[in-house]
C-alpha cells in the first residue's frame, strides 16, 4: 500500500544556505534540522531529499562533488540525531537560458523544480502516495512543486524563506503552512497526517 512521504529541500531547510558550496566542509546543518528529521523517522514517515543542484550545469563543480555534499549531509544527520533520509533525488540540469554552460548538464528537464519529475520518480520507486505527502522548502518553487504534484506545501523561514514572505515570492501560489523552521514544520506535518 502506498505510503505518505515528507520531501525536503536541501539548502536553507536541512543545511545552512551558503550559495554554491565549493568546499564540502562548508555544508553545515541548521540547528534542529537533524532532530526534526529524527522526529519524522520515529513515526516511520518516508523522508526524501529533492533538490535542484545546478552547480554541475553552471560548470562550478562535477556530479561527484554533489555526491560528496550529500554524503556529508547524511553523516551530519546521523551524528547529530541518529536521523536519516530514506532517499535522495536531485536535479543537476539547467537550461541554457537559465545559465547552464556545461553541455553535459545544460538542458531542460522534468526533474527541475517546480516540475514534478523527482516526486513522480520517488513515488514510483518507493510506492509513495503523493496526495498524502508534504513538501518542505524555503523557496516559492518548492511550494509550487508541492501544489503541482498534489502535496501540501510548507515554506520554512530559514534559508530564503523570510525573503519570500517579505515580498520576494515569485508566484501566486501560497504555502499551506509557514513554519519558523524544519522543526516547526515537522510538528505541523505530524499533526496533519491523515
Amino acid at each position: 500500500m502506498a505510503k505518505p512521504a515528507v520531501f525536503l529541500d536541501r539548502d536553507g531547510v536541512l543545511n545552512i544556505e551558503a550559495g554554491y558550496i565549493r568546499d564540502v566542509h562548508d555544508l553545515n546543518l541548521i540547528p534542529g534540522s537533524a532532530a526534526a528529521v529524527r522526529s519524522l523517522n520515529d513515526r516511520g514517515i518516508f523522508c526524501c531529499l529533492v533538490s535542484n543542484q545546478s552547480g554541475p550545469a553552471r560548470g562550478y563543480y562535477g556530479i561527484d562533488h554533489v555526491e560528496k555534499l550529500h554524503d556529508r549531509l547524511c553523516k551530519l544527520l546521523k551524528k547529530e540525531a541518529d536521523a536519516y533520509l530514506d532517499a535522495l533525488f536531485y536535479c543537476p540540469y539547467l537550461s541554457h537560458s537559465a545559465g547552464g554552460t556545461n553541455p553535459n548538464f545544460t538542458k531542460w528537464g522534468t526533474w527541475r523544480k517546480p516540475n514534478t519529475g523527482m516526486l513522480v520518480a520517488a513515488a514510483w520507486e518507493h510506492d509513495l502516495d503523493l496526495s498524502q505527502s508534504f513538501m518542505v522548502g524555503d523557496k516559492a518553487t518548492d511550494v509550487d512543486l508541492a501544489h503541482n504534484a498534489g502535496l501540501k506545501g510548507i515554506l520554512v523561514q530559514t534559508g530564503y524563506g523570510k525573503e519570500v514572505l517579505g515580498g520576494a515570492y515569485q508566484h501566486q501560489t501560497k504555502p499551506d503552512y509557514v513554519a519558523e523552521n524544519l522543526q516547526d514544520g515537522a510538528i505541523w506535518i505530524l499533526e496533519n497526517l491523515d
